[in-house]
């Protein structure tokens, strides 16, 4: 019997803190690739870091708890999380 593939999920987070200049981008990109999602994360101009990360809803909450996890690059003062299904395709995970 052949199992169903996992649906997709769309996790945007926004991530406040001291996250720009601190290798938090890359640090996000790692991480996104060893749970086998694509997509990116950008710095924004007002100092917050948007990621956009599309996978199972298993891997992008592993994503989400490692985010607020206090084991990344600089620091995160708070994470504000949507999830949605996910509208476009993404080919690896890249810094923007």
């Amino acid at each position: 019997m052949s199992q169903q593939p996992e649906p997709q999920v769309r996790l945007t987070a926004w991530v406040h803190g001291h996250v720009q200049g601190v290798g938090f981008r890359w640090w996000t990109r790692c991480r996104a690739l060893e749970l086998g999602m694509t997509g990116y994360a950008a710095n924004r101009d007002d100092g917050r870091v948007l990621v956009v990360a599309h996978g199972s809803r298993e891997a992008g909450e592993k994503l989400l708890q490692l985010l607020e996890g206090g084991g990344t690059p600089g620091r995160v003062d708070k994470v504000v999380a949507d999830w949605s299904e996910p509208t476009e395709q993404f080919t690896g995970f890249v810094e923007r």
